[in-house]
């Protein structure tokens, strides 16, 4: 088993491999023009973020089985090249969550208190009490946006500070929330307006990119202190920059940007304002355990084992053939659930109806749970870690199967159950390319294809609301591509299903949502 470690790794994991019977083949200068080269003679490759792993490099290794990322982000690998090929890519997601949430406290320690600028003044030559002077933490609010592995941890440090805490997180139950000290809210607007210090801790994807931007800044507390943590842009940082120097903003503390590396920001040049260089896992021990842990993911994988932490594994060569096509589906279904139930998810049900129900169906709840996380985790979410996410966040998990089709020949119903509400959908395959198509949402009838980019309107059937919805969205610059409207009677609740061509910014959906006194409206990204 010959393994090329091509970037620097903890002399643990080294270690680790070699004790597991691996050749290891240290080369952490390895430039990535030369990794082409050689890349043809090993088993498995370990790297960290900064070697690329493309479809050129992966077409040239003939040899290799899995590729080993020794953290958590893996957008240096092309993981459909990888499994394309057949080679297995796995990676060491609860590595660093430790150092992550001690690293969000040291900032908002070093924030409130005016750590390293007091620091640079005092060697500088000046003694300056008055004009460092902090705030503390006791009996302030904490907002977290992101309840997850790291999200959490620094909920129990916050707590023994005296904070109270506030969350959002649509993906976690009120009843797990509650079980370490948090009270859910239903908007990242709301964490905002009462939080006098907010840390976030999401993934960068498309929907949480500038995530808190001018309208949450706009309805914060002036003493609000921000710290970032996790990815570079999910905060806005023009929008930052503009209340800080307006005074809207107290502070901010930011490990990670939109871009990086950099050495030259305008938001270096304020003095409320910490920054460090994407420090969140430079600890001994994070890159130790990230060392060991990756390691033993590299060496399982070339033994043929299980491997925990494969983040493009198959869910098996041995389901149903009449199952498989509905995998997809399952996964959309969920996606669309969850994103209307809105937060504090306490379950998920999947409903099996038709022949479909006469087979092994677990493979398509694994589907549904990987489709209802995929967007909100900061690591990647696999059939393999999908249920021990819903276990850690406290949502249950049923499976219900009938032999009734209910009008066809094979019917998927996903719930999500959050806050006494249950939100139902159901898709089918039609036609000889087994077309998904969305045809119940709440408890409404429709029939469309699905799309990336969706919105889903409640409201009381009456003339004039298909028209004034057209007209705003159309003002606002928002094509519609498709539309359903489903409803019981006359005068009854209505929903309007649509498809739009891209995403509808907050302000218009309010907009729309009180010019029609609509009940609400969800957006629904990626469904497509």
């Amino acid at each position: 088993m010959r393994v090329l470690v091509a970037e620097r790794l903890a002399p643990a994991g080294i270690a680790a491999l070699e004790a597991g019977g691996a050749e290891v083949d240290n080369r952490p200068d390895l430039l990535q023009s030369e990794l082409g080269e050689v890349i043809g003679r090993y088993d498995a490759l370990v790297i960290r973020s900064s070697t690329l792993v493309d479809a050129a490099v992966l077409e040239r290794a003939a040899r290799l089985k899995v590729v080993g990322r020794a953290g958590i982000g893996l957008d240096n690998v092309d993981v459909a090249a990888a499994t394309r090929f057949g080679i297995l890519v796995v990676n060491a997601p609860q590595s660093n969550v430790l150092s992550a949430a001690e690293h969000t406290m040291s900032l908002l320690l070093a924030q409130a208190r005016n750590v390293p600028q007091a620091h640079a003044a005092l060697v500088a030559g000046s003694w300056e009490r008055e004009r460092w002077q902090g705030v503390e933490l006791h009996g302030k609010t904490l907002g977290i946006v992101g309840l997850g592995r790291v999200g959490t941890l620094v909920a129990q440090r916050a707590a023994a500070f005296g904070m109270r805490l506030v969350a959002y997180d649509p993906y976690v139950s009120s009843a797990r929330a509650a079980q370490i000290g948090v009270e859910l809210l239903g908007s990242v607007t709301q964490v905002c307006a009462e939080a006098d210090f907010l840390t976030v801790h999401l993934p960068r994807t498309a929907e949480t990119m500038g995530l808190i931007g001018e309208a949450e800044l706009a309805v914060a507390k002036p003493e609000i202190r921000i710290v970032n943590t996790a990815r570079g842009g999910l905060v806005d940082e023009e929008a930052l920059l503009r209340a800080l120097k307006d005074g809207r903003v107290a502070g901010a503390a930011f490990d990670v940007f939109s871009t990086e590396p950099v050495t030259d920001h305008p938001l270096f040049g304020l003095d409320n304002v910490v920054v460090t260089p994407h420090l969140g896992a430079s600890t001994a021990e994070a890159q130790d355990k990230a060392g060991v842990a990756i390691a033993e993911q590299v060496l399982l994988a070339l033994r043929g084992e299980f491997v925990p932490y494969a983040v493009n594994v198959d869910v098996g060569p041995n389901i149903p053939e009449i199952v498989r096509p509905y995998l997809p589906l399952t996964d959309r279904l969920a996606r669309v659930a969850t994103s209307l139930s809105g937060s504090g998810i306490d379950g998920l049900r999947f409903e099996f109806h038709g022949r479909i129900a006469e087979h092994d169906t677990r493979a398509l709840v694994l589907s549904g749970l990987k489709g209802a996380f995929a967007s909100v985790m900061h690591e990647p979410v696999t059939f393999v870690n999908a249920p021990l996410l819903a276990s850690e966040r406290g949502i249950s998990v049923e499976e219900t199967k009938s032999a009734s089709s209910i009008d066809y020949l094979n019917l998927i119903q996903v719930s999500a159950m959050a806050k006494g509400e249950t939100v139902t959908v159901a898709g089918v395959l039609v036609g000889k390319r087994d077309t998904e198509r969305l045809v119940r949402v709440y408890d409404h009838n429709v029939d469309m294809v699905f799309a990336p980019i969706m919105v889903v309107f409640r409201y009381e059937d009456r003339p004039g609301v298909i028209g004034t919805v057209g007209t705003l969205l159309g003002e606002a610059g928002i094509n519609i591509a498709n539309m359903q409207v489903g409803r019981h009677a006359e005068g009854a609740e209505a929903i309007m299903v649509l498809a739009v061509d891209s995403p509808i910014p907050q302000g218009v959906l309010d907009q729309v949502v009180k010019r029609v006194s609509m009940r609400d409206a969800r957006l629904v990204v990626n469904t497509g």
